[in-house]
């Protein structure tokens, strides 16, 4: 067998709890052609058939919550309730497409003008690859799998290397919820096994959620073999402040959006753009908010504490962008400590005065940092959250909803908010525009992306 190098490493700790080898290129061909071997089945099943099954995997979902946080907590340092949340949100993405994908991959009678009857059938397109990564490791596989399940695609699933645990509990999951040997298949791939899974021809489509670095890869590796690709990468969403008649209650929520996850979201609010008037006072609230954290065990969860970051490595390449930030001018208010090894402790941070000459201004900050911009007109909050290459998500907060409504009209963004920092359901698109990617998954249009719509027509 070869090295392993999928493995999980306690980011609170340091240690290397388990390891894992990799997939030999045998068990690759055997996945392709279970995969296919099973959709030639799997599409034939009744869409409500296939609906009991997607509804049980969610209901083991939450029936194992708490064994399910402790896996990822474990893996990548979620805080324990945040887990557990998770692998609960799961559930209700499951049952989601479950209720609603019979009507949603329902045929569609079009106006025909040549006498006929024409439909748009919503039909499967074959085995799919997902390539996961490790900040939601449960959510980011439920969004992808349940509407393709539902459609009667099969999967191959290459989870992030840190993650091996939970792939392998999603994949028990599967197998004892009833669904088909074949149609789900977790993989333990090499970066070189992607490519040969890519390019074989069995594959119809790949999704990846992760970097902008690695959606670059990806979406070359897919083009080049005429495949589907649907890419969810970063993200530097503004979270624009018009106005408060509540500034401590808008920065408890901007805050409480910041470091979810441990600020390791794609969606997360990275740039707070906040109007003059109020700036001082929200910048000295999220201050109040960051000052006086300890490092804490994310199982235990302790007030006034916080978790580990995902890994060391990143927890160091969050401090190299802040530090960046600070040697050339920028101010930090609080936090930005990174804690000594081999652990991924990096305090939560305040940090204003950012500059275009700085790294902090145009790079994505996948953690725990507040970055907050003063602006003196709705046009210049409008402009500078837009300024960006990403263009994930983005909310606008103002007592007058008509002022905000008109400036989150501006954003260049596949979300974009009113009042609200986040829109979060199984029911909503998820999906961005610019280098943060294409498609959507969640909600109708997650059940839009690897679909074969096939003109039906019946002649006179």
């Amino acid at each position: 067998m070869s090295a392993p190098t999928y493995k999980v490493l306690n980011p609170a700790t340091g240690e290397v709890v388990e390891e894992f080898d990799v997939a030999t290129d045998e068990q690759i061909e055997q996945a392709l052609a279970s995969a296919q071997s099973a959709y030639e089945s799997w599409q034939d099943v009744d869409i409500n058939e296939r609906a009991k099954i997607v509804s049980k995997v969610g209901a083991l979902f939450a029936e194992r919550a708490e064994e399910l946080g402790k896996i990822m907590t474990t893996e990548m340092g979620k805080p324990l309730s945040e887990a557990v949340g998770e692998a609960e949100f799961c559930q209700e993405i499951f049952e989601y497409f479950a209720s609603e994908g019979p009507t949603l991959a329902a045929d569609q009678e079009i106006k025909s003008f040549s006498g006929g009857k024409a439909i748009v059938q919503k039909r499967p397109v074959g085995p799919l690859l997902g390539i996961m990564p490790w900040n939601f490791p449960l959510y980011q596989v439920a969004r992808f799998a349940a509407p393709n399940l539902m459609l009667g695609n099969t999967i191959l699933l290459k989870h992030a290397e840190s993650c091996p645990r939970s792939a392998l509990a999603i994949q028990e999951i599967m197998d004892e919820a009833g669904v088909p040997t074949g149609v789900y298949n977790n993989v333990f791939a090499t970066h070189d096994q992607i490519s040969t899974i890519i390019a074989d021809s069995r594959i119809q489509g790949v999704s990846l959620t992760g970097s902008e670095r690695a959606g670059a890869i990806i979406g070359e590796q897919a083009g080049r073999n005429l495949k589907k690709a649907v890419l969810e990468l970063g993200g530097s969403d503004p979270f624009v402040v018009l106005d408060s008649d509540d500034v401590a209650g808008i920065a408890e929520t901007a805050w409480g959006f910041r470091i979810d996850n441990t600020g390791q979201a794609c969606n997360s609010n990275k740039r707070m753009i906040v109007m003059e008037d109020i700036y001082d006072e929200f910048v000295s609230e999220l201050t109040k908010r960051a000052e006086g954290l300890k490092a804490g065990d994310p199982m235990k969860e302790e007030d006034g504490s916080f978790a580990p970051m995902s890994s060391r490595k990143a927890a160091e390449d969050l401090h190299a962008q802040v530090q960046d930030a600070v040697s050339k001018g920028a101010t930090l208010h609080a936090g930005g400590v990174l804690h000594d090894g081999p652990s991924a402790y990096y305090s939560p941070a305040v940090l204003t005065g950012v500059t275009k000459d700085m790294r902090a201004y145009y790079e994505e900050l996948f953690g725990p940092v507040a970055v907050v911009y003063k602006v003196t007109s709705d046009e210049e909050a409008a402009e500078l959250a837009n300024d960006t290459i990403y263009g994930l998500g983005g909310s606008v907060h103002s007592t007058d909803e008509a002022r905000a409504a008109k400036v989150a009209q501006k954003l260049q963004v596949g979300m974009s908010n009113v009042n609200a920092a986040s829109a979060e359901g199984a029911e909503m698109p998820f999906g961005g525009v610019k280098r943060s990617g294409f498609g959507r998954e969640l909600g109708p249009l997650g059940m839009e992306e690897f679909v074969n719509k096939r003109l039906f027509y019946v002649g006179e």
